[in-house]
């Protein structure tokens, strides 16, 4: 073995046993070979665990540790409405912490499928875009609407979710099924928006997995996939999203679309949750009548919620946690689904390795982080955006709402490592952008665009041949 890598726990001792119990986390029981396996480089824990998403990097010591574990509590701790320290909660919010939906760093359990909608106790999982079918925002709402308020403020409105299901067949009889939402909202807080004016696309949250690493990728690296990303003969041709983000055209890499250039913690805590804070000093419902109903509940609005230090540890935490390493690599129906993987021709999107900067990052407030430079990684993505088709039921994914360069039918290649865990971490498989798909088969059927081709050479596949490609993307 090649791999020389040092860790906090003892890997000799973790690989010398069967299924070892280190205080209740399971590790993994297998011999680690070099290469895919080792997802990031030095950043690759081997957690069979809940704590998969949740845990540091090896490198992660000294202050750095003290500060990772700053923004872990910041994360995950519950703002309150109030103006003391951890206050700053709405007047309108999504989220009440960035654990509430990103829980144990990845994706809370969305309540469009246990609630039909909006949730209740004081978050949804979930963000809720709205525009007119113009593109132009709504004056009294803005982008995002906040389906929560504190207490004594009126949200700015409810969504409820249906979903209209069709039944499929694969040609070996097989059944599926698809689910389109439709989405509606009531109890506006001001104006009704009528439905024929209405877009709405509803996020559920994205896995923190490779934070660090992606944005420690080498933009030329991303960009000569761009360039080379032209299979006609597949009808796939990837692109880059670029955003202007503090006055400066950037390569995005973050989010759904790609649409954004890091990795918004400070809009995180200002649309999401309503904390105000250096980039975004103003609260998010400035000049709505929820402002004065926070007044007279005792909010003040002449400071600011939470300062810059303070998220650049949230930033920090973000891009010092480790990924998952790849699980049962020698297991047969493993080893004949990966070779299904580049059969579908997945591998042209979800390009299996890629490589980050030499000087790794620089958080935003200008600490930097040399580990994640100079590595080797495996996260199945391009990062590039692609047509996913129209929003017709089992075609495509347009939700008509643009990003940056990228239009309603375009989505950033989703990054697959960890993606074998996230019902362990979180307790659900509801996957793609917005929950609808329930398991790997319905994401992998809703592929249109660009992703067409390989659905239909995942289709075509006998059962034992699809059922080895999906225990592949489980070991990811």
């Amino acid at each position: 073995m090649n791999c020389i890598l040092k860790y906090s726990f003892s890997l000799l001792s973790l690989l010398a046993c069967s299924a070892c119990d280190n205080d209740g986390i399971d590790v993994l029981d297998i011999e680690i070979p070099d290469g895919y396996a080792l997802s990031a480089g030095t950043s690759t824990n081997f957690l069979n665990s809940s704590l998969a998403y949740d845990t540091p990097a090896d490198w992660v010591s000294g202050s750095y540790e003290s500060r990772f574990n700053q923004g872990d509590r910041l994360y995950d701790d519950v703002r309150t409405s109030g103006n003391e320290h951890g206050g700053g909660l709405g007047p309108v919010y999504a989220g009440y912490s960035c654990g509430s939906c990103h829980r144990n760093a990845g994706r809370t359990k969305p309540s469009l499928w246990s609630e039909g909608g909006s949730g209740s106790y004081g978050f949804s999982s979930m963000l809720v875009y709205i525009s007119r079918k113009n593109g132009a925002f709504f004056q009294n709402y803005g982008r995002v609407l906040h389906d929560q308020a504190i207490y004594g403020v009126k949200p700015e409105g409810k969504l409820a979710v249906e979903y209209i299901k069709e039944a499929f067949s694969f040609p070996d009889g097989e059944k599926y099924e698809l689910c389109k939402p439709v989405y509606t909202i009531s109890e506006w807080y001001a104006e009704e928006i009528k439905p024929e004016d209405l877009f709405c696309t509803v996020r559920i949250p994205l896995r923190h997995v490779g934070m660090g690493q992606m944005m420690a990728l080498d933009p030329i690296e991303i960009e000569a996939l761009a360039a080379k990303s032209n299979y006609p003969e597949y009808g796939i041709s990837g692109r880059c999203n670029y955003i202007m983000e503090r006055g400066v055209r950037s390569l995005g890499l973050s989010g759904n679309k790609a649409q954004h250039a890091d990795l918004t913690v400070e809009l995180g805590f200002s649309s999401d949750m309503g904390a105000t804070n250096s980039r975004y000093p103003e609260e998010i419902c400035e000049g709505q009548i929820q402002m004065d109903q926070g007044s007279m509940m005792g909010l003040s609005y002449d400071q600011l919620d939470i300062n810059t230090e303070d998220m650049e540890n949230v930033d920090l935490y973000l891009q010092s946690l480790s990924v998952p390493a790849r699980r049962n690599v020698k297991d047969p129906q493993v080893v004949k689904g990966e070779q299904n993987f580049y059969k579908a021709k997945c591998h042209l999107c979800h390009v299996t390795t890629l490589h980050t900067k030499p000087r790794g990052t620089t958080l935003l407030n200008n600490t930097q982080l040399p580990w994640l430079g100079r590595q080797t990684i495996h996260p199945y993505s391009d990062y590039l955006i692609h047509d996913m088709g129209s929003e017709t039921m089992g075609v495509g994914l347009n939700d008509n709402y643009v990003s940056g360069l990228a239009r309603g039918n375009e989505w950033r290649t989703t990054p697959l490592w960890g993606i074998g865990l996230q019902e362990k971490v979180n307790g659900h498989t509801y996957f793609l952008h917005d929950g609808r798909a329930r398991n790997l088969v319905e994401a992998i059927m809703w592929h249109g665009g660009e992703g067409e081709a390989s659905k239909n050479l995942f289709k075509k596949m006998n059962k034992e041949d699809r059922d080895a490609l999906i225990a592949f993307i489980n070991s990811l």
